[in-house]
């Protein structure tokens, strides 16, 4: 380990910060469903079982291990920020400093994020019609960037246990305040004892919840994108700032359980 414990300590007295601003609430979360059940009525049907078609074959995958992250990319990246051949494994990146996991999670979220825009201004093209298409888009990509993220962050997200936490991590971006209290609640200690995951674990009772709840985040910031041509401009806007959002989550969280686990190694 390379922090001190003191390090340590400060470093999570800011993500403790960041956990409050989270449950703050926000005006305009009061409103976030009625877009999108405006846009279920305006949506022809063949467009909606297409969704839903997509959305559960998604689930499947996820829910069956999907792994979309490159482990070897992400080792790579470590390889040339340590010293030659003190990273050749995941056991290794645990015990790489905090400032190299933080450099390495960043820069996945900027090049996630970007992606994100770009695939908003190009789903924005149509409107409602290829905002069909960017829903599911939007969801690999951010399970994508979360599984990147674990890594980063020397988490397995192979293990069913870390699967289960990035869905609760897509859940508490996708809240609203109220959710998000819950949410933060459930995760204060899912590493401290088998119950805890258990219980987050029982609380996922369906992909498609959790699907549809990711879905009405971006309802009051998707609703021009249904006006073609404008929708390039506020595709990219939205995609942009949800992917940040999630990105965000991820690092906060998956590097507050790497600093307690330092934490208790030092005890």
């Amino acid at each position: 380990m390379t922090e001190e414990r003191t390090d340590l300590e400060r470093q999570l007295r800011d993500i403790q910060k960041w956990e409050k601003a989270q449950q703050r609430v926000m005006f305009w979360q009061t409103f976030t469903r009625l877009p999108f059940q405006l846009l279920d009525k305006l949506t022809p049907q063949f467009i909606q079982r297409k969704i839903g078609l997509i959305l559960d074959e998604t689930g499947t995958f996820i829910q069956s291990g999907g792994y979309l992250t490159s482990e070897k990319r992400i080792m790579k990246k470590f390889q040339k920020r340590l010293p030659h051949g003190t990273c050749q494994t995941l056991h290794d990146i645990r015990n790489a400093p905090l400032a190299v996991m933080d450099e390495i999670a960043e820069g996945i979220a900027r090049t996630s994020v970007k992606a994100a825009t770009v695939q908003g201004a190009a789903t924005g093209v149509g409107g409602v019609f290829t905002l069909a298409a960017d829903i599911p888009a939007m969801l690999g990509l951010s399970l994508k960037t979360l599984q990147d993220i674990a890594v980063a962050y020397g988490f397995d997200p192979k293990d069913k246990k870390e699967r289960v936490f990035i869905v609760k991590l897509l859940q508490l971006a996708s809240s609203d305040v109220i959710g998000k209290k819950a949410i933060l609640q459930d995760l204060r200690q899912y590493d401290q004892n088998d119950r805890a995951y258990q219980r987050v674990a029982s609380q996922i009772q369906g992909w498609r919840e959790v699907v549809y709840s990711y879905r009405d985040t971006f309802a009051a910031k998707k609703l021009l994108q249904m006006v073609p041509a404008a929708g390039i401009i506020f595709g990219a806007s939205a995609n942009r700032s949800a992917l940040e959002s999630i990105a965000e989550t991820g690092i906060m969280l998956y590097k507050k359980r790497r600093i307690l686990k330092r934490m208790k190694d030092t005890e």
